[in-house]
């Protein structure tokens, strides 16, 4: 539950960065959560063009459950589609998978696209620090990373880079004893897959 509140509160975060990047002050437009209802029509968009370069993968692909599971030495991680967040005031377009044990939440994974923002990593970057006191840079993946942690017991290590050219937002969230150590690589798979 807490991780799900996590990803709603990351959704803020960055409609709040991006706006504050293109000038547009209404950073309280934030979409809801939609229901599973977008997925199976994002689905088949995604199936019909393998090969196109501007085609953003799921994020359930880009990160497999087994990895999520070994960063956390847990068997048995599962995946699946997780909220999916349009915010047509800053064009921050997120979809997330949830990772699950034993029937529990144990992190997600989260992927935010700004089609039509030119947002440039640092500061997507340097807004997500304004907003997170505690957050720490972290060298080797993106354009640049941070990982901090927040009131609602979860720790998160968010990345942003350019993709074809359009600026995009990695984050997993995760229990907050999950260390940076143990995001890094999670993080660095799913932006390398992307």
């Amino acid at each position: 539950m807490r991780i799900s509140r996590a990803i709603i509160l990351f959704a803020a975060v960055i409609a709040t960065l991006s706006a504050c990047s293109s000038g547009d002050e209404k950073t309280d437009n934030a979409a809801k959560p939609s229901s599973q209802a977008p997925a199976p029509s994002a689905a088949p968009s995604s199936s019909a063009a393998p090969s196109g370069g501007a085609a953003a993968k799921e994020p359930c692909a880009l990160l497999p459950a087994e990895a999520v599971g070994k960063a956390v030495s847990i068997q048995g991680v599962t995946s699946a589609p997780g909220p999916v967040q349009d915010n047509a005031a800053n064009g921050g377009k997120a979809k997330s998978c949830v990772y699950s044990a034993a029937g529990k939440q144990i992190g997600a994974l989260a992927v935010t696209r700004f089609e039509g923002n030119k947002i440039k990593p640092a500061e997507m970057v340097a807004a997500l620090k304004k907003a997170k006191q505690n957050a720490k840079d972290v060298a080797g993946v993106g354009d640049g990373a941070i990982y901090y942690t927040d009131e609602n017991k979860t720790a998160t290590l968010a990345s942003a880079e350019l993709v074809d050219n359009v600026p995009v937002l990695v984050n997993y969230t995760g229990p907050l004893k999950m260390t940076q150590d143990m995001m890094l690589p999670l993080v660095k798979t799913a932006v390398d897959a992307n």
